[in-house]
């Protein structure tokens, strides 16, 4: 049964609480898979790397957020990394092969519009589209300083985080950004504008939100389902778990029933593979998988290692690597990794099962 967080799906409007503490760990590099990250792909340009613009749905799936025209058609919204930093990055309209700024609108109203500005002074609206195909209004909601919050809105006033997710599952936050203290910030193509739209670094702002969803990150941007997988073939959930108010290290579990929380780990294995399974109170193993689109089970394994870190990874067969990722309700993301604590291989013993890391859910 999918868990689903029961705190108002409508976050706070302004969320501003900086979390600290963000964990300490080693990154001296080296290879303990065959499978190189150099297979994971990125969707490049003439040298750049395109992000997906997408809006989080509070089950931890992606939906699409695309430009429309008076006539209807609509067209990708996407981020421009087109140097070697992702902390402020262009959101950009692809409109008949041409690059269009989306800006948030001078506005009296409640909420500021974010639009798409043509050459010639066309405004486009900026929609998300839910999985009936009903379009979301994307706004700006709030101030926080500098800093203007946009979201997708719900017929029900619910808000939905929208972002930047790149090919290989790394997120950053659609944010406005005024940079004078005035409300008009200037003009685009004889179009009052309020403030620009970018792509920024997350902040690591704490969530309010008990449960975290596990995705695999296509790199066309969308989401896996990773699920344990019993031996009579049952889907589990598997879930993050934030118990209190910090997200630097959260814990990972398969949900087996209502009550049933396993513990999900790396398995210590004589031939060295990274194997990843959930352990049942008996010692009873249930597989980890990402499932795609088709409903075919990819590996979930530790593809590599970054001093006590392990990089975890779904496995497709053509050997192309996915992100595993933990996303919050809200849109927070944090990378699901192999930990070690101790220099040993085998760090602790599971109902019989020897254990060479632990999977947590860690800061990008």
């Amino acid at each position: 049964m999918p868990i689903i967080n029961k705190i108002g799906l409508g976050r706070k409007i302004a969320l501003i609480i900086v979390c600290s503490g963000l964990l300490s760990l080693g990154f001296t590099s080296f290879s303990d898979s065959k499978l190189s990250l150099e297979a994971q792909k990125s969707t490049e340009v003439s040298g750049e790397v395109i992000w997906h613009v997408k809006a989080i749905h509070p089950e931890g799936l992606f939906l699409d957020v695309k430009a429309l025209d008076e006539d209807g058609h609509n067209y990708d919204v996407q981020a421009i990394q087109d140097a070697d930093q992702t902390t402020l990055m262009d959101i950009k309209v692809l409109m008949n092969g041409k690059r269009i700024p989306v800006k948030i609108l001078q506005s009296d109203g409640r909420f500021m519009p974010v639009k798409a500005i043509t050459k010639d002074g066309q405004i486009l609206d900026i929609k998300a589209f839910n999985f009936k195909g009903e379009k979301l209004d994307v706004k700006g909601i709030g101030h926080s300083g500098n800093v203007i919050h946009i979201k997708a809105i719900t017929k029900n006033k619910e808000f939905y985080g929208i972002k930047a997710i790149s090919p290989t599952g790394q997120l950053n936050d659609v944010k406005g950004i005024k940079v004078t203290k005035n409300a008009v910030e200037g003009s685009v193509n004889g179009v009052l504008i309020h403030a620009h739209v970018k792509a920024v670094s997350q902040t690591g702002c704490s969530s309010d939100s008990f449960i975290w969803h596990i995705k695999a990150i296509h790199p066309e941007g969308y989401t896996l389902d990773v699920k344990a997988i019993g031996t009579d073939g049952n889907l589990f959930d598997v879930k993050a778990i934030q118990n209190s108010n910090q997200r630097s290290i959260l814990d990972i579990k398969a949900f087996i029933g209502d009550a049933l929380q396993l513990p999900v780990k790396v398995l210590h294995t004589k031939d060295g593979n990274q194997t990843i399974k959930a352990i049942g109170e008996n010692g009873t193993l249930y597989d980890i998988k990402a499932i795609d689109k088709n409903g075919s089970q990819l590996d979930v394994i530790g593809s590599s290692r970054s001093g006590n870190l392990i990089h975890i990874k779904a496995v497709q067969k053509n050997g192309e690597l996915y992100g595993v990722k933990a996303i919050s309700p809200e849109g927070e993301l944090n990378n699901v990794k192999g930990v070690k604590m101790l220099k040993e291989d085998v760090e602790i013993e599971i109902s019989g099962v020897k254990i060479f890391a632990h999977i947590k859910a860690v800061p990008q």
